[in-house]
C-alpha cells in the first residue's frame, strides 16, 4: 500500500489513541478509492470498534487548530482541521424497517461496517493498526472493479437499494462523477426498485441530483436516470421532453437529448450549478407549447416565457433554493432565445440595449448558455452560429460602454419627481418613470441627468402637472 495518502500526521496519531483505548481503528470509503485512483480528497472517514466519539474526543486534544463537532444522535464526531474534514464513527450494523428510511442501527464488527456499504469500491479499507500500519483491506474485490471502472454492490443489489432506497441515485452519481459503468445485475436493480425512491426526503435526492449535475460529463447520469426510471420519480416534466413526433414527414429534434448536449456543452464553460440548471430547463416547456402547423411543421412559440414561468414550481418540488439561485434560472430561461434574434442584421442599438437591461448581471451566463444551445452536426453551420454570437458580444460591449446601461438605474428617483411637480405617490410617478426607462432603452434620449431632467418635465405637462415652485 502506498503510504502517501496516510502522511497526514492524524492517521499516526488515530493509530496511537485507538491502541490506547484498546479499539481497532479503519480508513474506509470515498477516500481510499479516490487513493487508488490518484483523485486529491481531504474528507476522511475513520470507522472504529469502539466509540467513534471517544476516539474523536482524544485525537482533538492532540491536534492544533482543530474543530470538535459531535453528533450524539448519530454517534458520530467531526473534526476540521485546516481544509481537511475527519469523520470517525463506530463499527455498526444496520436493519432497515421497509416503510423507512432510518435504519436500526447497532454496534457491529469491523466486518458488519463492510457488508453494510454500497458499492464494492467504497468497501476498500485501510488498516491503522501499527503492526500492519497502511495495509490495503479488499473484501469485496474493490481494487478490480476500480481497475475495470465497475459500479456493482457488495451483496443482492435488490436487497441493498430496498434497504436504502437512496444508494440508487448514489450508483448513478458514482457512474457520472468516474465515468465508471453499472454491472449489469446491479442496473436490472435500479429499474426493478425505482418506485422505491419514493420514501427517500426530496432534498437527499436533490443533493445527489446536484452532484450528478455538478460532474464533469452530467448526461451519464442523466441518460443512467432515465433509462432505469428513478428520473420519473421525481422529475416527470424532464422525462416529458424526450421522443419525437413526425407528421406529414415533418419531425422535431428529441429534446431530452438535445437538453443532454447542452448541458454537456455548458459544462466545458462554467462550473456554476445554477448556469448548469438553466441548461437542464432552457426547453423544459417545449412539450406543452408543442403545434403542428402544416406550412411551418413543429413549432414551440413561446416556450422560454412558459418555461421561465415552470422554474419556480420545480425549484419548489426539488426542494431547490427559492432565492438569488432560482431567479438567475428564470431569466437564463426566459432570455436564452434573445441573443440569437439580435445576430439577424440591421439589429438596432435599441434592441441590443433591451437585453443588456433585461438580462442586468446574468449577461454573461446568458451569452454562455446561448453559445451551449447550438447542437448541430453541421460543423459550418456551428462555426457560423458561434462567430454570429461573438458579433452580438463585441455590439454588446460597445453600446454597454457607451451607454452604460447594465444594473441602470434612473438618472432621476421617483421623490425628486413628486418634488418636482408637488404630488404625492400615485400612478402619475409610474408613467413618468416608464416612459423614462423607454426613452433612454431606445435611445431617444442620452443616459444622463441633464436630458432626462428636461424629458421628465415635459412627460409631466403631458400629464397636465405642473412644476411645484
Amino acid at each position: 500500500m502506498n503510504h502517501n495518502g496516510l502522511a497526514h500526521p492524524i492517521f499516526q496519531l488515530v493509530s496511537k489513541e485507538s491502541k490506547s483505548l484498546g479499539f481497532k481503528t479503519y480508513v474506509v470509503g470515498g477516500y481510499v478509492r479516490d487513493l487508488q485512483l490518484n483523485r486529491k480528497s481531504k474528507d476522511v472517514d475513520f470507522v472504529t470498534v469502539g466509540s467513534g466519539i471517544q476516539l474523536a474526543q482524544a485525537v482533538q486534544k492532540r491536534l492544533k487548530n482543530a474543530s470538535l463537532s459531535i453528533f450524539k444522535n448519530f454517534g458520530t464526531a467531526q473534526i476540521k482541521t485546516d481544509d481537511w474534514e475527519f469523520e470517525f464513527v463506530g463499527a455498526r450494523k444496520e436493519s432497515y424497517d421497509r416503510k423507512s428510511r432510518k435504519p436500526k442501527i447497532e454496534d457491529g464488527t469491523f466486518e458488519d461496517d463492510i457488508h453494510r456499504r454500497d458499492f464494492t469500491v467504497n468497501t476498500l479499507a485501510i488498516s491503522l493498526q501499527k503492526d500492519d500500519f497502511g495495509k490495503l483491506i479488499d473484501t469485496f474485490n474493490g481494487l478490480t472493479d476500480l481497475k475495470n471502472k465497475i459500479i456493482r454492490t457488495p451483496l443482492d443489489p435488490v436487497i441493498t437499494f430496498k434497504d436504502d432506497p437512496l444508494r440508487m441515485m448514489r450508483a448513478v452519481r458514482f457512474a457520472s462523477q468516474l465515468d465508471f459503468k453499472i454491472e449489469s445485475t446491479t442496473h436490472k436493480a435500479l429499474k426493478s426498485e425505482a418506485k422505491s425512491l419514493s420514501i427517500v426526503s426530496q432534498e437527499r435526492i436533490t443533493d445527489e441530483l446536484n452532484k450528478i449535475i455538478l460532474s464533469q460529463k452530467p448526461s451519464i447520469g442523466f441518460k443512467h436516470l432515465f433509462d432505469t426510471k428513478l428520473l420519473h420519480q421525481f422529475f416527470p416534466e424532464m422525462v416529458k421532453l424526450q421522443g419525437v413526433e413526425i407528421r406529414d414527414g415533418k419531425g422535431h429534434k428529441d429534446n431530452f437529448y438535445h437538453t443532454l448536449q447542452v448541458l454537456d456543452q455548458i459544462c466545458e464553460r462554467t462550473n456554476n450549478l445554477w448556469v448548469r440548471w438553466a441548461a437542464i430547463l432552457h426547453d423544459i416547456a417545449k412539450p406543452p407549447t408543442k403545434r403542428f402547423v402544416k406550412e411551418e411543421g413543429w413549432t414551440f412559440h413561446g416556450h422560454e416565457d412558459k418555461g421561465s414561468r415552470m422554474v419556480k414550481p420545480i425549484f419548489s418540488k426539488l426542494k431547490l433554493p427559492l432565492g438569488a439561485p432560482m431567479v438567475k434560472v428564470r431569466t437564463l430561461v426566459q432570455l436564452h432565445l434573445r441573443p440569437i434574434a439580435l445576430t439577424k442584421e440591421n439589429i438596432t442599438d435599441s434592441a441590443i440595449r433591451r437585453l443588456i437591461f433585461d438580462a442586468g448581471e446574468h449577461l454573461e451566463d446568458l451569452m454562455i448558455l446561448c453559445k451551449s444551445d447550438i447542437t448541430t452536426k453541421n460543423k459550418i453551420k456551428e462555426q457560423r452560429f458561434q462567430k454570429n454570437l461573438i458579433n452580438v458580444e463585441q455590439n454588446i460591449a460597445l453600446v454597454e460602454e457607451r451607454d452604460r446601461i447594465r444594473n441602470w438605474q434612473p438618472p432621476i428617483k421617483g421623490d425628486e419627481i413628486m418634488n418636482l411637480f408637488g404630488i404625492k405617490p400615485g400612478k402619475e410617478i409610474g408613467i413618468i418613470k416608464s416612459a423614462l426607462k423607454d426613452a433612454i432603452l431606445d435611445g431617444i434620449i442620452p443616459n444622463n441627468y441633464n436630458d432626462a431632467f428636461k424629458f421628465v418635465i415635459e412627460q409631466g405637462k403631458k400629464l397636465g402637472l405642473q412644476l411645484h415652485e
